[in-house]
């Protein structure tokens, strides 16, 4: 992801002043006449995202104009690299007060491109910053552009084979080891349903798991969604429901993306990255409606709908995750249309088993402005998943609280003991927004990573040691 780079002191660079309603009469004392007076001609209005570029006496440009709302940082600068001319810019210290931070972070997210299939485009505009700010952002960046590359690429080319090669590639850059389950190894090791789901595709169902980091340190896993396409299965989506569903695999970049910023930081913890990829598709041999599927936890689940197979490829994953007593189990899915029913597309819906988790993780979602919202595990709705042949089943007959009862099935897999959060995620923009390019997006992944450095951060004690703040569940 391009958009920022250090500044050297070398060359030209134009200055952006960002200016909101209250203070555009001081921004026009420092203009010049000239400058005032092309400000009038062009209507400019301090709104957000409101533009104006001032030239200079020789056919240049000499300074750039943009509006902002100072509560939304992000987004300040987010519409500019697509905006403006090629060149490089700085943030004018005139500027409304902004988190520096933020604003260039907004600005590398809009500089964003896929770019893999057409002729690449031109460069954006670049925003120079510090070294220690380059320094600072540029893993996040990165994550950011990993979920959005994963999510946007065709399953043709992100299949369940491409995902684990992305998993092992990423372990090979941070001396990660890499443990692997394909095709009828998930039965022998007991992953039933992650078979299940994905036996009637030509590539075979795979369970990835990823470790990294001290034994002794406290067990974080991360787990997500890897169904690269869903066609629902027997339960066959329309085509309109069917037409975007390579993004049916964003809980998987998602877990992905914020093992890479754990592993980068360094943090503390001992690191298990799970994804089950499978893609649920049509064959002689698919998971049929009215099935029973015996659970890696010993559970039987009827399957109700084969289109509510998410929960079932994250069921056996979770189950092996609570085998290993973890510290802090986070799940990320493209779960269920309830919740963006419910929510909309822009905010993930949050599940916890413990109140301090979900306070934590949404506190940090508002410091770093990646906002989610926290739905309740209202367990009366067990009912809704009822089952008169087996232990329960995967969905329900009912319409109402989707989400709910989506996190209600998986949270049956998560021992009681363990800290869980479970997070339904849209992974996607379905149209371009400043910093927000149509396509795959990445959701929480910034807020969960705040939420995890202050977990399992680090400080120095008296004596110079390395030690691990205190924390509770």
């Amino acid at each position: 992801m391009s958009g920022l780079i250090e500044y050297r002191g070398k060359g030209a660079v134009t200055p952006i002043e960002a200016v909101d309603r209250k203070h555009i009469a001081a921004c026009r004392r420092r203009l010049g006449a000239a400058a005032r007076r092309w400000l009038d001609a062009s209507g400019f209005e301090p709104a957000r995202g409101n533009v104006a570029l001032i030239p200079d006496d020789k056919q240049g440009l000499a300074r750039v104009l943009v509006g902002v709302d100072a509560q939304q940082p992000l987004t300040a600068l987010a519409g500019l690299p697509q905006q403006l001319p090629a060149g490089r810019y700085r943030l004018a210290e005139e500027s409304v007060a902004l988190d520096p931070q933020l604003a260039a972070l907004g600005w590398a997210l809009g500089a964003y491109r896929f770019d893999r299939y057409r002729k690449q485009a031109p460069v954006p505009a670049q925003l120079v910053v510090s070294r220690a700010e380059l320094s600072a952002l540029k893993p996040q960046i990165e994550a950011v552009g990993m979920v959005r590359d994963l999510v946007n690429t065709p399953t043709e080319d992100m299949g369940p084979a491409d995902i684990a090669q992305t998993i092992k590639d990423l372990a090979r850059a941070h001396r990660a080891r890499v443990k692997e389950w394909v095709g009828d190894a998930l039965l022998k090791d007991n992953f039933p349903t992650i078979h299940a789901v994905g036996r009637a595709s030509h590539r075979p169902p795979r369970l990835v798991e990823m470790t990294w980091g001290k034994a002794t340190d406290p067990k974080l896993v991360l787990v997500g969604k890897g169904v690269c396409f869903d066609t629902g299965g027997l339960d066959l989506k329309p085509s309109s429901g069917m037409r975007w569903m390579k993004k049916d695999m964003g809980g998987s970049a998602h877990a992905i993306a914020l093992a890479s910023l754990v592993m980068h930081a360094k943090l503390p913890v001992r690191l298990t990255l799970l994804i089950p990829t499978v893609e649920n598709a049509v064959s002689g041999n698919a998971l049929r409606p009215g099935d029973v599927v015996r659970t890696r936890a010993g559970h039987t689940v009827e399957i109700d709908n084969t289109d509510a197979e998410g929960r079932l490829i994250l069921c056996d994953a979770l189950a092996y995750a609570g085998e290993q007593e973890p510290d802090l189990i986070v799940d990320f899915a493209t779960l269920t249309g309830a919740a963006r029913v419910a929510l909309g597309p822009d905010l993930p819906a949050l599940f916890a088993n413990r109140e301090s988790l979900a306070s934590g993780v949404l506190e940090a979602a508002e410091a770093v402005h990646d906002p989610m919202w926290r739905l309740p595990l209202w367990r009366p709705y067990h009912a809704m998943l009822g089952s008169y042949l087996a232990d329960f089943a995967n969905a329900g007959s009912s319409r109402h609280a989707g989400a709910i009862t989506a996190a209600l099935y998986l949270e049956r897999f998560v021992p009681e003991a363990t800290p869980w959060m479970h997070v339904d995620v849209y992974a996607w923009n379905d149209s371009p927004r400043p910093g927000r390019p149509r396509g795959g997006e990445a959701q929480s992944l910034r807020a969960f990573f705040a939420f995890l450095q202050k977990r399992y951060g680090l400080r120095r004690s008296g004596a110079g040691t390395r030690r691990r703040k205190r924390k509770t569940d």
